[in-house]
């Protein structure tokens, strides 16, 4: 993780079950994001998606590039075009600043989430991701791991004296 590094795009087809069920996960019952008639007499074309569902999405694309160890600090997004069904999102982002602290490195990372009609969501997310203890710390501690550490292990799996037998 370095300044400048950019992540991978991801591609999130907007689908009404995706935009519905955002609502409904985080209890945003207001008729705009599942009702598609009650959306039109409000002026819109269609249910679109909420700001929480869209929050969840960068989570997501932020830790599922940096890992399961990775700890959301902050996300601070801001709405612009509706996602409304039928349309793809694409996010993208870029690593702006990293600060290394002892077994950890925190980066500030630049989002972007834009459809056909432009930019649904802009912001930035803090994460901070456990960095690898030194080849040092491993000295006294062994990498493999055994039921019974006096056997050695097969040749082969399924050469095993457990299943032989």
């Amino acid at each position: 993780m370095r300044p400048g590094e950019a992540l991978p795009p991801l591609e999130i087809p907007v689908t009404r079950t995706l935009v519905v069920a955002g609502a409904i996960a985080s209890r945003d019952y207001q008729d705009v994001h599942h009702d598609a008639e009650l959306a039109r007499q409000k002026g819109s074309p269609d249910i679109f998606m909420n700001i929480l569902t869209t929050n969840g999405l960068v989570g997501r694309y932020i830790t599922d590039h940096f890992g399961p160890r990775a700890v959301l600090r902050k996300v601070a997004i801001r709405l612009g075009a509706p996602n409304y069904p039928g349309d793809t999102m694409v996010l993208t982002a870029t690593v702006e600043e990293v600060t290394e602290e002892t077994g950890a490195a925190t980066a500030t990372v630049r989002v972007v989430g834009a459809n056909t009609i432009g930019r649904h969501v802009t912001g930035t997310v803090t994460v901070t991701v456990p960095t690898l203890p030194s080849d040092s710390s491993h000295s006294s501690h062994s990498s493999h791991s055994s039921d019974s550490p006096s056997r050695p292990a097969p040749a082969h799996p399924a050469a095993s004296p457990e299943e032989a037998g």
